[in-house]
C-alpha cells in the first residue's frame, strides 16, 4: 500500500485554515519559489479570487482571459515565461474528482533560456491535487475557502442554496457533469443534485415555487427527503412518492416543486426518468440537437399520495444531455421577447465542443446577452451530462 506522501500528511495535520499556508511554504522551500497564491473560481464563475485575510487580499481575475483563467479552462498547467526578470509563472488547475475548485500559481526564478522540467511541473500539479482534497475537507470547518470565492455578498436565499449542493462538477469514467446557477448570488429555489454509486448515477433537476427564503426552504425540503430516501435504498418511484409526501405534509398543496429525478445504470446506459414538472431535456447525437419528450407527472408536494411512474430510455456513448429549467424558457429581453427553443437549441450545438463543466456557464452568459443587465424575474439553471459509457471489459 502506497504510504501518503509527506505533502499530503502535512496537509491532514494541518488547521484547516492553515492548509494554504502548509503548501506555500512546502513549495517554496522546495522549489525556492518567489510567491504562491491559491485562487479559488467564485460562485458565478467568472472570476478566479485570491485566498487571503478579507479584505487585504489580491485583485481578482478572469475566468474568460487571463492566465490563471486558461489553466482553469484548459484543466492543465499552463505556464508564463518573463525572460526579463528570469521567473516563470505556473498555474495549475486545483480540481478533485472533476470539480474546478480554482487554481494555485507559483513564480520560480528561472534561467535565462531555461525550460521548466517536466519533474517539477508533476511535483506542483500534485501539490495542487493534494491542497483540492484538503480544501473540500476543510471547508467544513472554516469560512476561509467559502468567503474567497464570493465577489460580493450571497442573499440569504442563495446562501442556503449553495450550501445544499455536491458540487458544479463532476467525472468518472463513464460520464462528465457540470451544473451553474443564475443569478449567482441571488438564486431562489432552482437546485440540483447528484450522487453515483458503483453501478448507479443519481441526478436530480429542481425548480422550487416562490422566491427567497420561502422558495430555498421549500427547496432544502424536498432535496432532503429525496437524499433520505435515496441512502435508505428505495427505487426511484419511491423517492419521488416520500418527497411528496414531505412537502405535501408540510405545505397542503399550497407550495410545491417540479422536479426531474433520473437513475443511470452506468454498466449499460439505460435511463430511469421521473417528469415531476418543468424542467427540461434535450439531447445532442452525433449532432443533432432535440428535445426528450416525457409524460408529465405532478410536481412534488401538489397532491397527497401521488404515484410516480418511471419511463426509460438510453443514453449511448457520446450523447450530451441539458437539463433546463424554466427560468431559461421564461427570460424575456428588455423588450418583452421571450427567448426562443430556437436560439436554445443554437446555444447547445453552439457549445457542443466544449467540456461539459463549461456548458452551463457559457449558455447561462448567452442567456443574459438575451436577457440585458437588468435584475432577473427569475433564476436559472442549466446542467450539462456527456456520456462516455463503460468500457466491454468493464473498466471503470
Amino acid at each position: 500500500m502506497d504510504r501518503p506522501s509527506a505533502v499530503e500528511r502535512a496537509l491532514r495535520e494541518a488547521a484547516p485554515h492553515e492548509i494554504f499556508d502548509v503548501i506555500r511554504f512546502t513549495i517554496e522551500h522546495r522549489h525556492h519559489a518567489l510567491t504562491v497564491d491559491l485562487l479559488l473560481v467564485d460562485y458565478a464563475m467568472t472570476r478566479l479570487q485570491p485566498v487571503g485575510v478579507l479584505p487585504h487580499t489580491r485583485p481578482s481575475v478572469s475566468v474568460h482571459d487571463s492566465a490563471p483563467g486558461r489553466a482553469f479552462g484548459a484543466q492543465e498547467a499552463h505556464c508564463v515565461y518573463d525572460r526579463s526578470a528570469s521567473t516563470a509563472a505556473v498555474h495549475l488547475p486545483v480540481s478533485v474528482r472533476g470539480d474546478r475548485l480554482g487554481v494555485l500559481g507559483v513564480t520560480l526564478p528561472v534561467s535565462q533560456d531555461e525550460e521548466l522540467d517536466a519533474a517539477v511541473l508533476e511535483d506542483l500539479q500534485e501539490c495542487a491535487d493534494a491542497l483540492a482534497h484538503e480544501v473540500v475537507v476543510a471547508e467544513r470547518d472554516t469560512d476561509v475557502f467559502l468567503q474567497a470565492r464570493r465577489a460580493e455578498r450571497l442573499t440569504l436565499a442563495a446562501e442556503m442554496q449553495w450550501q445544499l449542493l455536491p458540487g458544479r462538477s463532476c467525472a468518472r469514467p463513464e460520464y462528465s457533469l457540470g451544473a451553474q446557477l443564475e443569478p449567482a448570488y441571488a438564486i431562489f429555489g432552482d437546485c440540483f443534485d447528484w450522487s453515483a454509486s458503483a453501478d448507479d448515477l443519481y441526478v436530480t433537476v429542481s425548480n422550487g415555487m416562490g422566491e427567497g427564503i420561502d422558495a430555498a426552504l421549500l427547496t432544502n425540503l424536498a432535496i432532503n427527503a429525496l437524499r433520505n430516501a435515496r441512502r435508505a435504498g428505495l427505487s426511484l418511484s419511491d423517492q419521488a412518492s416520500l418527497a411528496d409526501q414531505a412537502v405535501y405534509g408540510q405545505h397542503g398543496g399550497t407550495r410545491y416543486l417540479s422536479t426531474l429525478l433520473f437513475r443511470f445504470h452506468l454498466p449499460t446506459g439505460g435511463v430511469e426518468i421521473i417528469d415531476a414538472g418543468s424542467p427540461r431535456v434535450w439531447r445532442l447525437r452525433e449532432g443533432t440537437v432535440e428535445p426528450i419528450e416525457l409524460e408529465a407527472q405532478m410536481p412534488l408536494g401538489m397532491f397527497e399520495d401521488t404515484a410516480y411512474v418511471p419511463q426509460r430510455f438510453k443514453v449511448e456513448p457520446g450523447d450530451r444531455l441539458l437539463f433546463i429549467s424554466d427560468g431559461v424558457y421564461d427570460a424575456l429581453s428588455p423588450g418583452g421577447e421571450r427567448y426562443s427553443l430556437r436560439a436554445l437549441a443554437a446555444s447547445i450545438s453552439n457549445t457542443r465542443l466544449l467540456p461539459a463543466p463549461q456548458v452551463p456557464r457559457v449558455m447561462l452568459q448567452e442567456l443574459l446577452g438575451h436577457r440585458g443587465s437588468g435584475p432577473a424575474a427569475d433564476d436559472s439553471l442549466v446542467m450539462c451530462l456527456d456520456w462516455h459509457g463503460r468500457s466491454v471489459d468493464g473498466d471503470r
